[in-house]
């Protein structure tokens, strides 16, 4: 079995020369940071992933989490991993200081939540959740609330959740049927079913604190009718300290395909009298207040598929170079040699090493546009709404791929769990479905994000010209001018999917869904082929500089495969794009 190693160094590279740390750093409120102190917290991190997460991860597959009697016992070694990861001050870095946070940039958090997900995806799924509620407190929740929760949550002694999902409520939130009933003191009874609620019950945290959509009974049908609520596993008394039990109940774990040492519960809500609830907000505006923390977890997710790759590509790489089998193709020696010499073999590592290092830049390059939105940069934010559906569609499909290749690299024991390999295949699956399926995604950035923009349009438009000012840059210079030639390309062709869509998506919304999907790919494509032309041209003046650094020639050679073997497949996307919904819907039901 191979060892997760932080890929410290390309990490760096993005970090500093492609997402502008420096710049970040020197934002209002960033003052205390610096790319020193980020270097230090990088190499400390690294350190935690590899001596502490990756060890138990295969634990958390083989063993899971185990519910009994609505006590759930997590994966040997994961309470001891999470407390001293509490201890060490890794769940509290993003979050404000007011509460006891760090304070630290979102694009530094970024970095380091990528290890976590390389490293064990199921556990680093704790304190994302944890992440989300946080900011859905802190952003919609009474100073009260606010004060209460938030240190212990901000410090890792009480986790969160978000419970969205019912039995007859996926996608559709309108159909929520939870109910809350004042209780006449400030307080609410709660009462429902909800499933599929990541990390729901754990015997990680002293408590947990559940944000619960649920319509109160004078709200009006849909979605306007759903309010939010923060209800936790045990009520806390004025002082601080824990109180009695809430009536709430694991009643069971879900049985998954992958991320075992993550227990996914179905929570039963008010078996009794009701669960004791606290509004957040206003009423009937829960959905909102959820978006919050939604956004937060989509980005989050995203980032899921860059870690679960790179561990893939990793894991890929130890067995090429170890693994002897045959000759090469056009070898005339008969020496046989590590599988690493096969072409083919060698065509998949790449695969797996450009689109990972594209899924990490735009990741990054999102965080600090992030960053900047916080501190009032309208057009950064406007940049970090249009690329968040693609930073978490396109980036989890790359994640489930690229971890499907990985057992490729194994071949036929890829396919035997001891080997791993499978694990990651496993657990990548989930990325592309919860905190919206690709479809949703895909659908949120051809309305919300491009026909139904104040101008429609604007954003990627914005965008596109920007990319086409690198693709002009990167042609005068011989290094990059293949490089130019294929991002060009590309680029056109997302500029033509962009145009028909918004052309389509009034007078024909079925022809303008049917084309979402392809369309988020290519956004992805070219926008990951668009930064990792960036990433080639700064690689190619510090060489011209006089830089002896192979990790230059490394990330050339990369971003060129890249711009070879990912963006030509932008012009098919566009063409299945605009091809519209005539074939799609041309079979009827009884045919299919």
């Amino acid at each position: 079995m191979s060892t997760y190693i932080a890929p410290l160094r390309d990490m760096q590279f993005i970090l500093n020369e492609v997402a502008g740390l420096a710049d970040v750093c020197a934002l209002p409120g960033n003052e205390e940071c610096s790319v020193e102190l980020v270097e230090s917290i990088l190499d400390e991190a690294s350190k935690f992933a590899t001596g502490v997460l990756d060890p138990i991860n295969r634990a958390g597959d083989t063993v899971g989490s185990v519910c009994k009697d609505g006590v759930v016992t997590t994966a040997p070694g994961f309470k001891e991993a999470y407390k001293l990861f509490c201890e060490t001050g890794w769940n509290a870095m993003p979050f404000s200081p007011e509460f006891g946070g760090q304070g630290l940039p979102a694009l530094v958090t970024m970095a380091v939540n990528e290890m976590w997900k390389s490293a064990n995806m199921a556990f680093g799924l704790c304190p994302m959740l944890t992440g989300g509620a946080i900011e859905a407190i802190a952003h919609h929740a009474s100073d009260e609330l606010k004060q209460k929760y938030l240190p212990k949550m901000v410090e890792g002694t009480w986790s969160g959740t978000m419970n969205l999902t019912e039995p007859n409520a996926g996608s559709d939130l309108a159909a929520i049927i939870t109910k809350a009933k004042p209780a006449g003191d400030g307080t609410y009874l709660v009462s429902g079913t909800k499933i599929f609620i990541t990390w729901g019950e754990n015997d990680c945290a002293e408590n947990i604190i559940h944000l619960v959509l649920a319509r109160l009974p004078d709200a009006p049908p849909g979605l306007k009718g759903i309010s939010l609520f923060l209800v936790p596993k045990f009520l806390v008394n004025d002082d601080g300290s824990l109180g009695q039990r809430n009536d709430l109940i694991c009643a069971s774990i879900e049985h998954k395909m992958g991320i075992h040492g993550s227990p996914t519960a179905v929570m039963s809500f008010g078996e009794n009298e009701g669960a004791v609830g606290y509004l957040i907000g206003e009423p009937n505006k829960g959905v909102g207040y959820m978006f919050t923390m939604m956004n937060h977890a989509r980005v989050n997710v995203g980032l899921e598929g860059v870690g679960i790759a790179e561990r893939a590509y990793q894991h890929a790489l130890w067995y090429a170079r170890e693994r002897v089998q045959g000759a090469p193709i056009g070898d005339k020696s008969g020496v046989k040699k590590t599988i690493l010499h096969h072409p083919d073999v060698r065509r998949m590592l790449m695969d797996m090493k450009s689109r990972t290092e594209a899924m990490r830049t735009l990741a990054y390059y999102a965080a600090a546009n992030i960053d900047k939105a916080h501190a009032g940069d309208a057009a950064a934010q406007s940049r970090v709404d249009l690329l968040t559906p693609v930073v978490k569609g396109w980036s989890t499909e790359q994640g489930v791929e690229l971890s499907s290749v990985g057992v490729q690299v194994f071949g036929g024991v890829g396919f035997i769990e001891e080997t791993g390999a499978c694990q990651y295949y496993r657990d990548s699956r989930i990325t592309t479905i919860y905190e919206g399926t690709t479809g949703i995604q895909a659908n949120d950035l051809i309305g919300r994000k491009l026909a139904r923009e104040a101008m429609p349009g604007a954003a990627m438009k914005a965008l596109l010209a920007e990319m086409s000012a690198t693709a002009a840059e990167l042609a005068g210079d011989n290094v990059t001018a293949s490089i130019a030639v294929n991002l060009k390309n590309g680029i056109n062709s997302l500029s033509t999917a962009a145009d028909w869509l918004l052309a389509n998506y009034g007078p024909n919304p079925q022809a303008a869904a049917a084309g979402a999907v392809p369309f988020l790919k290519l956004t992805g494509i070219v926008v990951g082929g668009w930064l990792m032309a960036k990433s080639a041209a700064i690689a190619a003046r510090r060489l011209a500089e006089g830089s002896s650094d192979d990790f230059y020639r490394a990330k050339l050679a990369t971003a060129t495969y890249f711009a070879d073997h990912q963006l030509p497949q932008a012009g098919g996307l566009a063409a299945a794009i605009t091809a519209g919904s005539a074939s799609v819907f041309a079979l009827p039901e009884n045919l299919f």
